[in-house]
C-alpha cells in the first residue's frame, strides 16, 4: 500500500474544514494511517521545506505554517500521491479544478489548505518528519 503524508494547514484547519477534507479523502477510499493535531514549530519547517531555504517566499511560508495549528496525517491506498494530488488540485486555487479541495478551500498560493506529498521519495522523506513507526497504523 503506497503511503503519502498530508497537511491541513493552519487555513483549512483554523476555518474548520477539517472534517470535510477527511471526508472527501475517505470516500475516495483512503485509509487514514496516522493523524495528530500539532503546531508546527521552525526546526520541523526548516526540515519540512528544505528545499524552499533560501526561495524568496521561504519566510512567509514558514511564519504561515507555524502561526496556528495544523493537522498532519498519513494515508494509505493504491495509487495514493498521485490521486491525492489529484483532489487536492493546484497549487494556486485560482487555476484548480472545479470541486478541488484548493478551489473550495484554499485563499492563495501559500494558503492554499493543503500539503501532499509528490512522489514515493518525498513521502518516505516527510511521513517521519512527523511521525514515528509506532504512530502508524495500517
Amino acid at each position: 500500500m503506497e503511503k503519502t503524508l498530508i497537511l491541513i494547514k493552519p487555513d483549512a484547519f483554523g476555518k474548520g474544514h477539517t472534517g470535510d477534507i477527511l471526508k472527501r479523502y475517505e470516500d475516495e477510499g483512503f485509509k487514514i494511517i496516522a493523524a495528530k493535531v500539532m503546531q508546527m514549530d521552525e526546526k520541523i519547517a526548516a526540515i519540512h521545506y528544505a528545499e524552499h531555504i533560501g526561495k524568496n517566499f521561504y519566510g512567509d511560508l514558514v511564519e504561515f505554517m507555524t502561526s496556528a495549528p495544523l493537522m498532519a496525517l498519513v494515508l494509505g491506498g493504491e495509487n495514493v500521491i498521485q490521486r491525492v494530488r489529484e483532489i487536492n488540485g493546484a497549487t494556486n486555487p485560482a487555476k484548480a479544478d472545479e470541486g478541488t479541495i484548493r478551489k473550495l478551500y484554499a485563499e492563495g498560493v501559500t494558503k492554499n489548505a493543503v500539503h501532499a506529498s509528490d512522489s514515493p521519495a518525498s513521502a518516505a522523506r516527510e511521513i517521519p518528519i512527523f511521525f514515528s513507526e509506532i504512530e502508524q497504523f495500517g
